[in-house]
């Protein structure tokens, strides 16, 4: 993963149609997350636990999305 020069990056398994989520570390622990597509927008703001918790939770595909 490459930072761009304000610290947003994005999975290197991203692909190229820009159909994805941009995230930040933020100062005081956590994340920011944003839409790709959108940078405009406003991120919003993950503490350090709970975002722990939801990647963990993907990562034992814990979420049915079919």
């Amino acid at each position: 993963m490459q930072a761009d020069q304000f610290g947003w990056f994005k999975s290197s398994y991203s692909a190229q149609n820009g159909e994805c989520v941009e995230a930040r570390r933020r100062t005081e622990g956590g994340l920011h997350v944003r839409d790709s597509k959108r940078t405009e927008a406003t991120a919003i703001a993950f503490e350090a636990a709970p975002w722990a918790a939801f990647a963990q939770a993907l990562k034992a595909d814990a979420f049915d999305v079919r």
